[in-house]
C-alpha cells in the first residue's frame, strides 16, 4: 500500500541541490511562468518523519516531555525523523521503542500529510496498541525525555496548550471537546 500523502508534489527531474543542511536540503530549478517567462523555484527536502501514539493497557496514551538543549521542553508523541531510505512504519517502531522502551503489538497508520507545500516532506501518524514494555529508553544525547501517560480528556485539553507540538492532531481535539460524535470517532480511532 502507497502511504505517500496525496497532496505530496515531488521534486521536479531538472531539480539542483544548492545546499546541503543538517535536516534540510534546498532545491532550485527553472520554471515556466503562465505568461511564458521563466523564474527560479525553491523547495526544502528533508526525510520523512513518524509519530506514534502508544495506547496504554489502562486506556490512557503515552505522551513525552521533550527537553532538547537549547529549547523549552515540549509534550509530544514520540516520532522523529528518518534515517535515509527508512520507511515509514519502521520508523514509528524504532522511535517508539527508543524513545519509550514500548513496542506496538499492532501499529495502525491514522493518516500521512505533507505540512508545506514548500518543503518534500511528510509526516506519518501512527496509532500503536497492544503496547508492552521490553526495555528501557534508548536516548540521544541530545533528548531528555520523560514520559507522560494522559487520559483522552487530558490530551483533549492540550488542544491549547502552546508546548503540545502535534499540530497535526489539534483539529481532531478541538472537535472533540466540542461535539459528542466527534468525541466517539476520535475515541474509535485510538482505541478501536
Amino acid at each position: 500500500m502507497d502511504q505517500r500523502p496525496a497532496s505530496r508534489q515531488p521534486l521536479p527531474k531538472d531539480a539542483k541541490r544548492v545546499f546541503s543542511g543538517i535536516l534540510f536540503d534546498v532545491y532550485h530549478w527553472e520554471q515556466e511562468l503562465f505568461d511564458g517567462t521563466k523564474a527560479t523555484f525553491e523547495k526544502l527536502r528533508r526525510n520523512d518523519s513518524s509519530v506514534v501514539i502508544p495506547v496504554l493497557d489502562d486506556g490512557r496514551l503515552l505522551l513525552t516531555e521533550d527537553e532538547q538543549p537549547g529549547r523549552l521542553s515540549v509534550l509530544t508523541f514520540p516520532g522523529g525523523q528518518g534515517e535515509e531510505g527508512e520507511d515509514p512504519e519502521t520508523l514509528a517502531r524504532r522511535e517508539l521503542l527508543e524513545e519509550t522502551g514500548y513496542e506496538a503489538g499492532e501499529l495502525i497508520l491514522w493518516r500521512a500529510e505533507q505540512p508545506s507545500s514548500k518543503i518534500e516532506w511528510a509526516i506519518y501518524m501512527y496509532i500503536a496498541r497492544n503496547c508492552k514494555k521490553v526495555a528501557e529508553p534508548e536516548l540521544d544525547a541530545g533528548e531528555r525525555i520523560t514520559l507522560r501517560p494522559v487520559t483522552l480528556d487530558e490530551l483533549i485539553e492540550l488542544a491549547d496548550d502552546p508546548t503540545f507540538q502535534n499540530r497535526e492532531m489539534v483539529l481532531d481535539l478541538v472537535k472533540a471537546r466540542y461535539d459528542e460524535k466527534e468525541r466517539a470517532v476520535l475515541e474509535k480511532t485510538l482505541f478501536g
